[in-house]
């Protein structure tokens, strides 16, 4: 092992597509740019299989075969993604890599996981999705055709039985990362192995309240969201939202909504106002975010929030259910409002209600995203790495 910096080959599940492994995996290797660390990108991508070296940082793309089906709109599972082995050998070899970095169970997180052990190489492991969850939600068509107190125990089955399923797949590595304390605590309880805390940055330059672009004119109150409209993110929320909010006697506000996903025309047949921008990106989404009043994110199974804290550094309190990461974030009265599903529309309504406290929050919410920088999340992670290093370590001077 280097006297260094260690040498970091990292895997992971996905990196061009729109969701929180990708976006944190580019930040990861931007971080690995900015510090010319040692670092080697293993993803799968269009561009055919691509090597590029520049200066300490290497990235090694691999496209998907015919065989891959879609697991999202956007992300698919090659099941013989293996056929690129004898490449990927061939480039840690050269590369020479001091560990392995996976971040799940797809193609690629299994074949990075197989190569730590091929070469004898430290494995860490970064859990980013509650797959568990997911499997329990997306099994909600199958649990509705059941009598209630058997779906009911039915999900939690699923749901137990899925996290059984990712332990044992996290339990073949050294050192565990999770973003949110719950999780940590969850899957030192399910493994036996050291976690850390992995949680996520945000660009505050670009995430900025100077990027509102409101009409004088317009007096309405935009309730944003972003995401992927799919069921697991509590999507079906927002409608009740809306309901409740105009039982109450309010009117004057409309959504914003930011994504795509198969829940899509369900929203937009029931939120006739909604503005459904789709995905965007950069400084369009920037400005999306900050012309919104209230961060509406009802998702009871993301394991950080991304979203949440963009949305915070554009000066945009956020409404929150008390599940899960984005609880996490958000600081309850201060920079927005943690509630669950029945008393998500009334949070609404008290700081929609009330200007004066809207305005502090909005205050608050940038002050607070100023002292999460992607930079301070990856020195974190070096820091994790340490432990398992220095084992390596041990071995090698005793060998």
């Amino acid at each position: 092992m280097t006297d260094s910096m260690p040498r970091v080959a990292y895997f992971p599940d996905s990196f061009h597509e729109v969701n929180g492994v990708a976006h944190t995996s580019r930040h990861f290797e931007a971080f690995a740019r900015r510090r010319n660390l040692p670092f080697l990108c293993v993803r799968a991508g269009d561009r055919g299989e691509a090597l590029t070296e520049e200066g300490n940082v290497w990235t090694l793309e691999l496209p998907r075969g015919f065989l891959s089906f879609a697991l999202e709109k956007d992300l698919s599972f090659d099941p013989v993604f293996l056929r690129h082995i004898p490449l990927i050998e061939e480039v840690l070899e050269r590369f020479r890599p001091d560990l392995i970095h996976i971040t799940g169970p797809s193609e690629v997180g299994m074949l990075g996981a197989s190569l730590a052990k091929y070469f004898g190489l430290p494995l860490a492991a970064s859990w980013h999705t509650n797959v568990h969850e997911y499997a329990a939600r997306r099994s909600n068509w199958f649990l509705k055709l059941l009598p209630q107190p058997h779906a009911a125990q039915t999900g939690q089955a699923i749901e137990d039985l899925a996290m059984a399923a990712a332990a044992t797949f996290y339990s073949v590595a050294d050192v565990l990362f999770a973003p949110n304390p719950e999780l940590c605590r969850l899957l030192r309880r399910a493994t036996g192995l050291p976690c850390h805390r992995m949680p996520r940055g945000v660009d505050a330059a670009l995430f900025h309240p100077s990027k509102r672009r409101r009409d004088a004119t317009d007096h309405e109150q935009v309730l944003g969201f972003v995401g992927r409209l799919s069921v697991e993110k509590n999507v079906a929320q927002l409608v009740k939202v809306q309901q409740e909010l105009e039982r109450m006697g309010h009117r004057s506000f409309r959504f914003r909504i930011v994504g795509w996903g198969a829940e899509e025309a369900w929203l937009r047949e029931r939120l006739p106002r909604a503005e459904f921008t789709g995905v965007l990106k950069g400084e369009a989404l920037a400005e999306a975010y900050a012309g919104m009043d209230l961060f509406v994110f009802p998702s009871h199974t993301d394991t950080f929030g991304n979203v949440v804290l963009e949305a915070l550094a554009s000066g945009v309190p956020a409404i929150v259910t008390p599940d899960g990461g984005p609880c996490t974030i958000v600081r309850d009265g201060v920079t927005g409002r943690i509630a669950p599903d029945e008393g998500f529309a009334a949070a609404v309504a008290a700081v929609l209600g009330d200007p004066v406290r809207h305005a502090e929050m909005r205050l608050a919410a940038r002050q607070h995203a100023l002292t999460m920088s992607w930079d301070a999340v990856f020195d974190g992670v070096y820091e994790g790495y340490a432990p398992i290093l220095e084992k390596l370590r041990v071995r090698e001077l005793a060998s």
